[in-house]
């Protein structure tokens, strides 16, 4: 963006399913060409299909001369790890910090942030205290259904969402001969999917759980582990 102000949108994809990683992006363009990223018909990544939501990724990637994107994927193994250690670092904490990270990250490759728009991760008034703390110099807005009501939100959900169904699509699953017999008709990866319970069923281990793709933390993985895994005594 050479300098110019810039506005920048913050969304995630993923934060929901038991299995999969959560994508955090960032979209930024300058300020003077709100209104172009406004007529690329940009909206909500969830209101899209695949196929619309690969071409407006294809359309962000196009008009790289304005538009910049960047991504941080937190692996399955990652959010469990973090969930279930001794001092619990939940799901907002790592959006808050993963959200700052994206920022800094921004402004030390010399983006010239000058307003910041962020779907909301708990209550809205709080987190954008926080970060106005951080970014004292920014416009930070926090909003709920921001992905509906900022196009570079809308943008930066896009690029989230690919990013994330391209790495389940092409999920490789680090287990030892896995890839040759566990079956990849997981469903949607959300808890409320039977056909997602039915393969977390099928693939659980008596001794070692679930592959690497699950989130061992989640309530749904936990019954499944204390009623078909092997008991242990510490």
């Amino acid at each position: 963006a050479d300098g110019q102000p810039c506005l920048l949108g913050v969304d995630e994809a993923g934060r929901g399913p038991v299995l999969g990683p959560m994508v955090y992006s960032i979209c930024y363009c300058p300020l003077e060409r709100s209104n172009d990223i406004k007529s690329l018909g940009f909206a909500d990544s969830k209101t899209l299909n695949e196929q619309e939501r690969e071409r407006l990724l294809q359309k962000i990637c196009e008009h790289r001369d304005y538009i910049g994107w960047g991504v941080r994927v937190l692996s399955p193994q990652d959010i469990s790890q973090s969930m279930l250690r001794r001092n619990k670092y939940n799901l907002n904490s790592m959006a808050h910090d993963t959200t700052i990270q994206l920022l800094r990250e921004a402004l030390a490759a010399n983006v010239n942030i000058k307003e910041v728009y962020i779907d909301t991760v708990g209550p809205p008034e709080s987190y954008e205290a926080k970060l106005s703390q951080l970014f004292p110099y920014i416009k930070i807005t926090v909003a709920k259904k921001a992905d509906s009501l900022y196009p570079i939100v809308s943008a930066a959900s896009i690029c989230a969402k690919v990013t994330r169904d391209t790495i389940i699509q092409q999920w490789s699953f680090a287990e030892p001969g896995a890839d040759a017999v566990l079956s990849r008709a997981f469903g949607s990866g959300y808890s409320s999917d039977p056909n997602t319970v039915s393969w977390l069923r099928n693939n659980v281990d008596p001794v070692f759980g679930f592959p690497g793709i699950v989130r061992f933390s989640w309530a749904t993985c936990s019954r499944l582990l204390d009623e078909t895994a092997s008991s242990v005594v510490w």
